[in-house]
């Protein structure tokens, strides 16, 4: 009688939410896993090398100017990715579909074609910048005392302390952040913190390219 061998199945790997450090996302606030906050604010780009060198010097100098200004640590974020024109010539093939001259339906599908082979020849980069402005008191509520485990009353007093604590740390977080857009806005650039909504995608996209 032949040898049977069973074939083990390969291990599992860990789900991706194993690897995220980001416990709940509410309020226009991420939560970490450690209890900590962090607030997100997305901040336009500039062409320097377009500017004159005295709004040069004013961008250096405002910049300058802003650092000197923390009191805590920030993070900057760079993401790129490729250029998604999809939705652009998508718009620009119903106008050439509702053209009734057929010399600029012409012109028009040229001109498609041509965004196309420009986008995907030159690697034409979509970036965002974005400041995470954290806040490292955590939230996370000590373990309940002897009367708690006595009487049971620990879960409830725990979830209420939690909350009580994001609330006031939330507060805290919402004062730097406010001061970093504030100070970046001096500076010459438009700044928006994220919201509820906008986070979510940020970190999905971020985990999914």
């Amino acid at each position: 009688m032949a040898d049977t061998k069973i074939k083990k199945k390969p291990p599992i790997g860990n789900p991706t939410q194993s690897f995220l450090k980001v416990s709940e996302i509410r309020d226009s606030t991420i939560i970490m896993q450690d209890g900590t906050l962090r607030a997100v604010l997305v901040v336009s780009s500039t062409n320097f090398d377009l500017k004159s060198e005295e709004e040069q010097n004013a961008l250096i100098y405002g910049y300058q100017r802003f650092l000197n200004s923390l009191e805590h640590h920030v993070q900057i974020l760079l993401q790129s990715r490729k250029m998604d024109i999809a939705e652009y010539t998508g718009k620009l093939k119903g106008m050439m579909e509702r053209q009734t001259n057929e010399l600029l339906r012409m012109q028009t599908s040229e001109y498609i074609e041509f965004i196309n082979r420009l986008v995907e020849s030159a690697n034409v980069m979509n970036k965002s910048f974005y400041v995470i402005v954290p806040y490292e008191m955590s939230i996370k509520p000590t373990g309940g005392g002897i009367f708690s485990k006595l009487f049971g009353t620990g879960k409830t007093q725990q979830i209420s302390s939690r909350e009580k604590s994001y609330l006031e740390y939330r507060k805290q977080l919402d004062e730097r952040a406010n001061t970093v857009a504030s100070n970046l806005g001096s500076s010459g650039m438009r700044v928006v913190r994220l919201n509820t909504d906008q986070l979510i995608e940020l970190v999905y996209n971020s985990y999914n390219f």
